[in-house]
């Protein structure tokens, strides 16, 4: 998909930037395959907003993806590829055939670049090697891209799911796969996780310019007020004589670091990753 770009016939229309899915499916979803989305507002529970920043937007349908791909050896043709509002990649409808009562069986999944309307895929242990069809990690020659990895087997794909992303596999070791993300990490998988070939689809969404604050409401994001434009009560950033730079490491309204504060405590897992994706590059 190319890059739409507007002419500056309003101000809203100045600098906007699109993806142009023009060779997208234009109906709607099928119906089987979708379920009801209730808005939250960022809101839990108790009513208390729990995720600032989250608001409004149109109203959506949400698309039941085939994450696991576990219809082994059922080769499937795409019918169509569709746009999805509930994530930035496309999705491909999958049609694989009738089964034994005779009802059509069909399934949407992420669709990788360079995946068209007609093409076969196919799930399996071992599989040919192409956009679209799934196996297992350890079946996979080293070098090979792919995306939707799962973490567990039998879990469903939770690594390279987004816009453009990918995984890419650099070795074998111990009946484990080395994979490299695209934030740098490289870190053991076990080797029958499956994960699909191929980068995921709609590689320019990161290159879109939206031109004005209201496409980003539609989008159900809403502004976000800087701590250095607050008062000292509601930010620790807060106050001063004059504009300031906020005086201190970054931190949120309730004193927690941020921007680049390390989250992550998971022990158990420690031994999984190879090398971290703040580890310093060599230059």
């Amino acid at each position: 998909m190319a890059l739409k770009h507007y002419n500056p016939t309003s101000p809203a229309r100045r600098g906007l930037i699109l993806v142009d899915r023009a060779g997208l499916h234009k109906g709607a979803p099928v119906k089987a395959l979708t379920e009801g989305k209730r808005k939250t507002g960022g809101r839990n529970n108790k009513g208390h907003v729990t995720s600032r920043g989250i608001g409004g937007g149109h109203k959506q349908r949400y698309r039941i993806i085939d994450f696991k791909r576990r219809l082994w050896d059922v080769e499937g043709t795409v019918e169509r590829i569709e746009y999805d509002p509930n994530r930035t990649a496309f999705i491909a409808l999958v049609n694989y055939g009738a089964d034994e009562a005779g009802k059509e069986r069909l399934a949407y999944i992420i669709a990788p670049q360079r995946l068209a309307v007609g093409d076969k895929v196919i799930a399996g242990k071992k599989t040919d090697v192409k956009p679209g069809n799934a196996m297992e990690l350890g079946q996979m020659p080293v070098g090979t891209i792919c995306h939707n990895v799962e973490m567990k087997p039998g879990k469903g794909g939770q690594l390279a799911r987004s816009a453009g992303t990918y995984v890419q596999i650099v070795g074998r070791d111990k009946g484990m796969v080395m994979i490299r993300l695209n934030s740098g990490e490289q870190r053991y998988i076990r080797s029958d996780c499956m994960a699909t070939v191929g980068a995921v689809s709609n590689p320019d969404n990161a290159n879109q310019y939206l031109a004005k604050a209201g496409r980003n409401r539609w989008l159900g994001k809403r502004p976000l007020t800087r701590g250095v434009a607050k008062n000292p009560v509601d930010h620790p950033h807060g106050g001063g004589e004059g504009r300031t730079s906020g005086g201190r490491h970054p931190v949120t309204p309730w004193g927690k670091p941020t921007k680049g504060a390390r989250t992550r405590h998971n022990k158990a897992t420690d031994k999984m990753i190879i090398r971290s994706r703040h580890a310093k590059k060599k230059g």
